[in-house]
């Protein structure tokens, strides 16, 4: 793997403070590709001048892409030898596996860990950057589910303090689940909520054999007693609703059936909130959020943590000013300032304060300190694409047996790894 001087890349600035750069008018172009709506205009805009203040021999381009078709950008861009593509890239946490192949990245490991305080970093975000305990994906913001709930139906219900515990959670939705409102609506394919409850009770979708990402081979681990716990807590819950057991949270779209007002609680990012309210005004002011709750009232539930990483392409031309931009838009400074401004939870979990002020944001830092990712190999996304833990799913909570349905799933999940590998 390429490795480069600490001195010259752990810190641009502190090079450029020593006049080791030049100091001249001619400005040095770093390409930066970011997603559509990953962050404001204005925001953009506060960023470029405030950088090209800072670094007087950089000038800023970014452009902003589209998450269709940008796989196959990113690996166009990543294979190319002209130096002349993104310095700096903006991907999903869990895409990070499926570039590092062929040494297609920057190695940020001496960084992340001298200058960066990765040991503060959201495990679902900092997880997935990481091949061989290298660090490539460098985290920039997160977002998780939360439950979203209505206030006016707890209060029917009699029930005056939010749960925090798993226990206490299936106890105040069986309350709720009753005069005809669901206690909640929980789709039967709802596989990230499912993820977060094995999580939580130690046990993984798939591990790698031998716990250091080689040798032992990709399998999966939906059959081990943890992971079964996990699908039996989701099936209790399941059951305090209609959710369809044949179909995911966006068949029919959870936001529209929790809109026409006989839900009492679903499992969701909370920006959903703002879908909601756009097609029932009527229960403005009536939702609330709080953290998926954990099997003990000491820390919430474990959460899928979706979210987005910097990269930077071994390829770049501008590889100093690829890492300046990448210490400045994760750095504190301007990390908060985009999680205030889209409502995001920081990439530390030492920031989370600067998002105590927006409910739905604060109850997703709280779930995000326990967040996690699907496993970081390449061929996940096969996996995802097939889904035998959909169909796992239906079967359990159509009557079929778990332990036999888990195998099943597990045996196809090893098979699919397999064949890629």
């Amino acid at each position: 793997m390429r490795r480069r001087r600490l001195l010259a890349l752990a810190s641009v600035g502190l090079v450029s403070a020593c006049g080791l750069l030049p100091q001249g008018n001619d400005r040095r172009t770093v390409t930066v590709w970011l997603m559509k709506d990953s962050a404001s205009q204005d925001f953009l805009r506060r960023f470029t001048q405030a950088f090209e203040r800072a670094h007087k021999d950089l000038r800023l381009d970014i452009r902003i892409q589209q998450w269709t078709g940008i796989g196959q950008k990113v690996q166009n861009a990543l294979d190319a030898d002209t130096g002349h593509g993104p310095d700096v890239i903006e991907v999903g946490n869990t895409q990070v596996p499926q570039y590092v192949e062929r040494d297609r990245l920057l190695d940020l490991t001496l960084e992340s860990t001298l200058r960066w305080g990765n040991q503060d970093w959201l495990p679902g975000l900092a997880e997935p950057g990481q091949f061989l305990s290298h660090q490539y994906g460098i985290p920039w913001y997160a977002a998780n589910r939360v439950v979203i709930y209505r206030k006016d139906l707890f209060a029917q219900a009699g029930i005056k303090t939010l749960p925090r515990t798993r226990e206490e959670w299936l106890a105040a939705t069986e309350k709720l689940n009753s005069g005809g409102n669901q206690g909640i609506y929980l789709a039967g394919q709802d596989w990230y909520t499912l993820a977060g409850f094995i999580w939580d009770e130690g046990g993984e979708l798939a591990d790698d054999g031998d716990g250091d990402g080689e040798g032992g081979g990709w399998r999966g681990t939906l059959d081990t007693p943890a992971a079964l716990r996990g699908m039996d807590f989701y099936r209790r819950l399941h059951s305090l609703g209609d959710g369809p057991a044949r179909s995911d949270e966006e068949h029919p779209p959870q936001a529209g059936v929790f809109a026409k007002g006989r839900v009492a609680q679903i499992v969701a990012v909370p920006g959903l909130a703002q879908v909601v309210l756009q097609q029932n005004p009527d229960l403005k002011g009536k939702l609330g959020f709080f953290p998926v709750p954990g099997k003990t009232s000491a820390r919430p539930g474990a959460v899928f943590t979706g979210g987005s990483d910097l990269v930077v392409p071994n390829n770049t031309g501008e590889q100093d000013g690829a890492v300046a931009v990448v210490a400045a838009l994760t750095g504190a400074t301007w990390d908060t300032e985009l999680a205030r401004t889209m409502n995001y939870v920081p990439n530390k979990k030492t920031l989370a304060k600067s998002v105590a002020g927006e409910k739905g944001a604060a109850a997703m830092a709280a779930g995000a300190a326990q967040g996690r990712a699907t496993p970081a190999t390449p061929q996940w996304a096969a996996v995802e694409e097939d889904n035998p833990i959909k169909e796992y799913m239906t079967r359990v909570l159509t009557g079929s047996d778990p332990v036999t349905e888990a195998r099943r799933a597990s045996r196809r999940v090893t098979e699919i790894l397999s064949r890629l590998d």
